[in-house]
């Protein structure tokens, strides 16, 4: 692919995936780096412009990461945003200093001109979030944005195409930071906007097509979007993709039916499905603690994918459904490793094949789904919930018995029914019951009952890291409280959980 490109440069900010975001969300492709990548590896790309992020560190400090002035004269524009934006005044004879720690909204008054500010107000809300800022910009520069508090917010250096803000535009907090980065995107870097999963769904096809050929292809098919997508995308570009289902009997109510039917029915795939639920029952049987289900759950569907991948024999390539976040937390450069990521687990180590194929790995979550979309894949795969991997398993406090997993199935499918009615399913990031290891005393038809506490969770997040609970309007959830309480055996008790994360996390176990 050879899109246009635009670079963002990391420096460690907490902000910096969503800067990458914005900009593909104004249709242009972007890519994540370190601040220290090689000038010559920027240079190999189709490159418009250069985004430089915020971080935790003040640039007057000895070892402060520094940006190669050799990046400031590739010749395309830059950008700079909080960090980045005192590192350009610093490196050009500005001084920045420090101060009280300025977080929240603020109001931005735009001054003369400025190319970030066309279709922007003279006043208007922006977001901050730093510890120092520029009190003097380089004598070249013109400043173009201030607040009460920052009188340099925004300034510009039109001969040498630099621009900087010292306001976050990449927030939803700041009222017009989609049309600044618009601004710089459109109107300085002369963007196309040639980023669409339209494109991308097409090229990728075509790519895989040339690669592929007639070699043959397995993949994990788990139903999850990541998955479904990447496994759709390579199926349009072969024939001889198999997916390999394996049902473990912890997936939500009818989920298994659903992915044989729209993978093997409608979309016309070699889909092998291997139940499962036995074994996993077994395996199961008596373990309480959380990490122990995890592990037997991971292991256990390593040896069943093993012994069918065994039996269809060698393979060319393995289908993962890797996304750009995995990549970029497996670490960038230098940046800090978060987690290791591997999509199917230790799958390459038993499985004898050539090459993996990740043929997302440019994507992130939101682009997964529209490209889901684009490809023709039902809402019911596009939209699915974040679902664990061990399923259903640590969302049953204590014991798995199959008893249990009916109850919390019909519940958990009640509620996702209702919030769905209540046209909540886009607003809510995830949302799913829990049946909790307590009964408690309950009355139903003037009887005692010693039922399960089933426990409902809602929470609004971006990317999972992070999150806050859902507001669920009282109505809705009284609804479900009822339907559950009266179409649900053995529960007598509702609660919601009202946690964020931190201090809690989303999943239960």
């Amino acid at each position: 692919m050879n899109n246009q490109t635009v670079v963002v440069l990391d420096f460690g900010g907490q902000y910096n995936q969503l800067i990458a975001r914005r900009v593909r969300e104004c249709g242009v492709y972007c890519e994540l780096l370190p601040y220290n990548t090689p000038v010559e590896k920027l240079k190999e790309k189709n490159l418009v412009g250069i985004v430089l992020t915020g971080g935790p560190n003040s640039v007057t400090e000895q070892g402060a990461p520094r940006l190669d002035e050799k990046v400031l004269q590739i010749g395309v524009p830059v950008l700079g945003i909080c960090y980045g934006c005192q590192l350009l005044a610093y490196m050009h004879g500005g001084s920045v200093t420090g101060g009280a720690r300025e977080y929240g909204k603020r109001k931005l008054v735009v001054g003369k001109g400025g190319a970030l500010f066309k279709g922007v107000p003279k006043e208007s809300t922006c977001w901050m979030s730093h510890s120092y800022f520029v009190d003097k910009v380089p004598e070249d520069c013109v400043v173009t944005a201030g607040t009460d508090t920052c009188p340099t917010a925004a300034y510009e250096n039109t001969q040498k195409k630099y621009y900087a803000v010292q306001f976050h535009p990449e927030v939803m907090h700041t009222e017009f930071g989609t049309q600044v980065l618009k601004n710089f995107l459109f109107e300085v870097c002369g963007a196309s906007g040639d980023w669409t999963m339209k494109n991308f769904a097409e090229k990728t096809i075509a790519a895989l097509k040339e690669k592929i050929g007639d070699k043959k292809v397995l993949c994990a098919l788990s139903g999850g979007v990541d998955s479904a997508v990447a496994a759709t995308l390579v199926h349009r570009a072969c024939k001889n993709l198999i997916c390999v289902f394996v049902d473990h009997g912890l997936l939500r109510k009818d989920e298994a039916e659903e992915v044989k039917r729209v993978f093997k029915d409608e979309q016309g795939m070699n889909l092998i499905t291997v139940d499962a639920s036995e074994i996993f029952l077994k395996k199961l049987k008596g373990v309480t603690d959380p990490e122990k289900k995890r592990k037997i759950i991971g292991r256990e569907f390593i040896r069943v994918f093993e012994r069918e991948a065994k039996k269809i024999g060698a393979v060319d390539y393995l289908v993962q459904g890797t996304i750009y976040p995995d990549v970029i937390e497996s670490g960038l450069g230098q940046s800090a490793v978060i987690k290791s990521h591997h999509n199917v687990g230790a799958l390459p180590d038993v499985i004898d094949f050539e090459e993996i194929v990740e043929p997302l790995r440019e994507l992130f979550k939101d682009e997964v789904r529209a490209c889901g979309f684009e490809i023709g894949l039902p809402e019911s795969i596009v939209m699915r919930q974040p679902f664990p991997g061990p399923g259903l398993a640590i969302r049953i406090i204590g014991e798995i018995t199959r008893d249990k997993l009916e109850i919390l199935k019909d519940a958990d499918a009640i509620f996702r029914e209702e919030i769905a009615k209540a046209k909540l399913d886009r607003e809510i990031w995830q949302y799913f019951a829990a049946l909790t290891g307590s009964k408690s005393v309950g009355v139903m038809g003037d009887e005692r009952t010693y039922f399960y506490t089933l426990a409902l969770r809602g929470v609004t997040s971006v990317d999972g890291m992070t999150a806050d609970w859902a507001r669920i309007p009282y109505d809705v959830l009284e609804t479900v409280s009822n339907r559950i309480v009266n179409e649900v055996g053995h529960i007598n008790r509702i609660v919601y959980d009202i946690t964020s994360k931190p201090p809690a996390t989303i999943e239960w176990e």
